[in-house]
């Protein structure tokens, strides 16, 4: 088994998170105006002509609200009634901004529904490439990171997509168009100091908004890694349920969960807070400047320039221009937060593919199932060589066992194998070709294996065992089932193939989840077979059952077992024993026995076990 990979410290995990905002947008931008599909881009241009109308019609809004005032306590109103005209002109103002009310808000609720397929299509495409690209990586990677991070970091990340497209298109983009439309109509109406006083404000806005939200931005990186960690250890301590109970370590797993949520509750309390210090700042900023545009006014109605109009045409301004604004602390903290999950899902993206296909891979060819491992060197660690220099060769056809004690190297052949990983030195051959130079799809599609320890979808047992090859049907599924003797558990169950096998198929006893990967390897029908200590995990009842299976299995097939206990493999044609990385002896079972080297220390000590369990029974 490799050895985990360190895990960063905090500070390196925070630096890690560090991201560049404009180099993340960009590279999301191609899953927001696809080249492939037109119509999404159509749908792109409708909502912003839609938003530029919405924009439009707010911006008319306060002339409308200004005239009706005016109109009303202007030279129409007399002592003994209202003036027909300034009556009629009031009335239609007032029903003017009514509608004009009505028209953003329907404007708005148009442009998200035009809008919404296009969210969901990028958030969609963006997931299933970050899926795809988890896949591709190497074994190394899923062993060394865990997979509640993981998952939350994908969550995140896409879960962000979609609320920052909102903000940006349809927050950002539409106040910096009102401001850019309030700041020319203020100067034509009010003249520079107006102007000059707006501006003013909101650069101290955003620059109050800025500063605070960056430094609640490490309160979050914090918050994030924390909830990381929290999930982390709740998804490892629920798969190993059956270890927990065990050892009776529910207590403890108790206590490493509460203080991680304690931490992150900690983490929560200050972010919060902070967000009161914020909105305490942004308030003080606003109505400063609510007040003194207010002010000059009413300066200028009591100086006859401004009417009584004017003062509500500025509040109605600066209410309308301050309304998306108030929400600028979140729009920043909630861009800002989407871009660094995003990051954080990129970075996932971009981990480094150690194996793959070199370019113009040909597909693998197998004609004569052979296998050969050529002067073999690898190690999982540069500092720590599990192979040195491994050579044997498997003719095709034959039935061939490898063992040896413990840390010999047995299980990396196999990794090495189905190229989990690449060697550092030499070449592992099927049919006389390397397997680096042609394809992995090709390559595992001549393998199968069945493993020491069956892991099973959380699915019906049909789809587990059509799980061997896509698009087997049910015909195939019942054969290959018939042939791996499972029909007659299966016929015992009330729903048969559709039974649920249950998380890792812990509803399923030992014995019968192999049988199910033996099924899942036959509908597969490689021509190469691999036995990772297939029954070293089992009763011996069940093991001789499940040998018999195997055995009917492997024929007309090259077989490689992997074995420990050494009776199992006892009729293999070669025997290849491994010690400390590389090939001690090789030979039929009674050759070795012959030889007296390693194989026959190993056989001798295993039969006097046996032979003091039988004792011991007796």
């Amino acid at each position: 088994m490799p050895p985990e990979t360190p895990r960063p410290a905090d500070g390196n995990r925070h630096d890690a998170s560090r991201h560049d905002g404009w180099g993340t947008l960009r590279r999301f931008l191609p899953y927001l105006w696809p080249a492939d599909n037109p119509a999404l881009r159509r749908r792109i241009v409708g909502a912003s002509l839609l938003i530029l109308t919405a924009k439009a019609t707010t911006l008319a809004l306060p002339y409308a609200y200004k005239r009706a005032i005016d109109a009303m306590s202007g030279p129409g109103l007399a002592q003994h009634g209202l003036n027909g005209s300034a009556y009629t002109v009031a009335l239609a103002f007032v029903l003017a901004y009514a509608l004009g009310r009505f028209g953003s808000v329907a404007f708005d609720n148009l442009r998200n529904i035009v809008f919404e397929r296009v969210g969901q299509d990028a958030t969609r495409a963006l997931a299933e490439d970050v899926f795809g690209r988890l896949h591709k990586l190497s074994l190394r990677f899923h062993l060394a990171r865990r997979t509640g991070e993981v998952t939350k970091t994908i969550e995140r990340g896409t879960k962000s997509i979609d609320v920052m497209l909102y903000f940006l298109l349809f927050n950002i983009a539409p106040t910096v168009i009102e401001l850019a439309a309030v700041a020319v109509i203020f100067y034509v109406s009010f003249g520079w100091p107006l102007v000059a006083a707006t501006a003013l404000a909101i650069a101290l806005y955003a620059w109050a908004t800025r500063t605070i939200t960056e430094w609640r931005n490490a309160l979050r990186e914090k918050m994030n890694r924390l909830d990381g960690q929290a999930m982390a250890r709740a998804v490892d301590s629920l798969l190993n349920y059956e270890t927990v109970k065990y050892f009776g370590a529910e207590a403890r797993e108790e206590a490493r969960y509460a203080q991680a949520t304690r931490a992150y509750a900690e983490a929560a309390v200050k972010s919060e807070n902070s967000l009161g210090l914020l909105n305490i700042a942004q308030a003080l900023i606003v109505n400063l400047l609510m007040a003194g545009a207010m002010a000059y006014t009413v300066w200028g109605w009591s100086q006859g320039r401004l009417t009584v109009g004017d003062v509500v045409f500025v509040n109605t301004y600066l209410t309308q221009l301050f309304r998306p604004l108030d929400m600028l602390g979140m729009v920043y903290r909630t861009i800002r937060q989407g871009l660094i999950d995003m990051a954080a899902m990129f970075r996932l993206m971009d981990e480094p593919q150690e194996v793959a296909d070199a370019p113009g891979a040909p597909a693998l060819v197998v004609r004569r199932p052979a296998v050969a491992f050529d002067n073999v060197v690898f190690g999982y660690e540069p500092d720590r060589t599990i192979l040195h220099g491994l050579s044997l060769e498997i003719l095709a056809g034959h039935k061939v066992a490898i063992v040896g004690p413990s840390g010999a190297g047995k299980s990396t052949i196999a990794r090495l194998l189905f190229r989990f990983y690449d060697p550092q030195g030499g070449r592992v051959l099927i049919d006389g070709q390397d397997i680096r130079q042609i394809t992995q799809t090709s390559l595992r599609a001549a393998l199968g294996i069945v493993p020491q320890d069956s892991v099973l979808f959380n699915d019906t047992i049909g789809y587990n065992i059509a799980y061997g090859r896509d698009g087997a049907g049910p015909t195939e599924i019942e054969a290959a089932a018939r042939a791996a003797a499972l029909m007659p558990l299966i016929e015992r169950l009330p729903q048969g193939f559709e039974t649920e096998v249950g998380e890792r198929g812990l509803k399923l006893s030992g014995g019968e989840k192999q049988r199910v990967a033996i099924a899942r390897t036959l509908v597969k029908n490689p021509p190469i077979l691999l036995l990772d200590e297939a029954t070293s995990a089992l009763d011996t009842r069940t093991e001789q059952d499940i040998l018999a299976t195997l055995h009917a299995v492997a024929q007309d097939r090259t077989t490689i077992s992997i074995a420990h206990r050494l009776s199992t493999i006892a009729d293999a044609d070669t025997i290849f024993v491994l010690d400390q990385g590389r090939l001690a002896e090789s030979g039929t079972h009674a050759a070795l026995l012959r030889h007296e080297g390693l194989y026959a220390e190993m056989w001798a000590r295993q039969a006097a076990e046996k032979e003091a369990l039988d004792v011991a029974a007796e």
